[in-house]
């Protein structure tokens, strides 16, 4: 008899299998996902004629959870991401590139070697970086970025070359309403961390493979149950523990989309705090060329066009001919645009980026657009605790990480905390004679 207690987890996505994968050696494993293949927003899609990723993800050096689970399922991270120093590059606009030097000098020399700056403007965004780092990356009060960035005197040239690509792909919510604390944390994290931790690791296998399919195959190799199409309708106190769909459990973790968890556990807290979050989609347009792929650099970017990064698919994963490119949380009036229209449009940015891609037969071209592809990071927002109100319920999920904005890092820390919470809370509804309600059932 199995004398460890039975846990279910609602939701494969990358916090669902980081709470798994954490409790695997500790509890009897239920994994319960809506779809078929686990991963959540960040993973691989079957489309009717070629499987891409649902959007293009970065991971950087401080990462450090997503890092260690990835090697803990056999993942080989040296060979499984392009791990590159930190560089920003972008047509037109501002060319940067950090040397591997001790932090922070390898920050100093990149800025003090920057193109497209004038020596004022990288004084002032020197400072600024300076000034975060005295105040230990903590503002007294939070403030809108755009807000921060007035106070800190920093050019109109310097916020759009800079500050608003970099808040876009670190945040995916606009400067007038991004939280600069949360700003803050992200900085802290990579420039105010190690050389290391600011590099940027692009991923070399597709999302599924980089950490979703080798943690399933993982968990399934150490006992875990997998329950694919399954969208749980029910999760309900019984006794010391819950039931899940009639299913007895010692307790649960819900690792779904906070408006999801609002509607499945019915707590009023929770759904007055959940009210709150808004959502910025993000798009992602994949175009194939009938040619071989030579970008300078495998991410650049393009100022003032309507993409916001392009990826050398073929550079990373070698996926012929294939570029990938990104719209951070697109203004309203793309968001109404046909796709065939901005498909067109993002063509033409691109091979203005790529000459040689001229006349080139463009072989297929799809968009992918996640409607709530984030939270928006904005001031004042509360994040719920991981233990929920609901007995015996824990929550997982980028938007309960705090001072995180939603990333995959943020994603696998709140797995992580919510399966060491539920493993601290677990013992006291012991008795003397084992498991008080799930063990007994069976």
């Amino acid at each position: 008899m199995d004398a460890r207690p039975r846990v279910a987890i609602v939701g494969a996505g990358w916090a669902g299998l980081a709470a798994a994968v954490e409790l695997a050696a500790q509890a009897e494993l239920t994994l319960f996902e809506a779809g078929r293949a686990p991963g959540g927003r960040a993973r691989r899609i079957q489309g009717a004629d070629s499987a891409l990723d649902n959007g293009q993800h970065i991971l950087i050096g401080a990462y450090r959870d997503c890092l260690r689970l990835m090697r803990k399922v056999g993942v080989e991270v040296d060979s499984a991401m392009l791990r590159l120093p930190l560089a920003w590059q972008r047509q037109d606009g501002i060319a940067l590139q950090c040397p591997r030097w001790p932090a922070p000098l390898h920050v100093l020399a990149g800025l003090w070697s920057a193109r497209g700056l004038s020596w004022r403007d990288k004084w002032q965004l020197a400072l600024a970086l300076q000034r975060l780092k005295w105040q230990r990356w903590r503002l007294a009060e939070d403030v809108t970025v755009a807000q921060w960035l007035q106070a800190q005197h920093q050019s109109d040239w310097l916020i759009a070359q800079f500050w608003r690509p970099m808040v876009l792909s670190a945040l995916n919510t606009p400067l007038e309403q991004a939280s600069m604390q949360i700003l803050a944390t992200t900085l802290r994290d990579s420039l105010g961390g190690s050389r290391a931790d600011s590099d940027l690791l692009l991923p070399r296998l597709d999302l599924s493979e980089l950490f979703p399919a080798a943690a399933l195959r993982w968990l399934c190799a150490h006992g875990a149950n997998w329950q694919a199409g399954h969208r749980v309708a029910s999760i309900t106190p019984a006794g010391n523990g819950v039931l899940v769909d009639g299913q007895l459990f010692d307790a649960a973790i819900v690792a779904v989309a906070p408006y999801h968890a609002g509607a499945l556990l019915q707590e009023p807290v929770l759904q007055t705090q959940v009210k709150a979050f808004h959502y910025w989609p993000i798009y992602t347009a994949y175009l194939r060329y009938d040619a071989d792929i030579r970008m300078p650099l495998p991410m650049m970017g393009l100022q003032g066009g309507t993409l916001d990064w392009l990826f050398d698919r073929q550079a990373l994963s070698g996926e012929r001919g294939l570029l990938a490119a990104v719209i951070s949380a697109p203004s309203p009036a793309l968001q109404d645009m046909p796709r065939a229209a901005l498909l067109h449009q993002l063509r033409a940015e691109v091979e203005y980026l790529l000459p040689a891609l001229q006349g080139t037969p463009l072989l297929d071209s799809q968009l992918i657009v996640e409607k709530r592809a984030t939270f928006g990071s904005v001031v004042g927002l509360t994040r719920p605790h991981c233990r929920s109100r609901v007995q015996s319920v824990y929550l997982a999920g980028d938007w309960l990480c705090p001072d995180y904005p939603a990333t995959l890092e943020g994603a696998v820390r709140s797995g992580v905390h919510a399966a060491s919470q539920l493993m601290q809370d677990l013992p006291s509804s012991r008795t003397t004679s084992g498991w008080s309600l799930a063990e007994k059932t069976k």
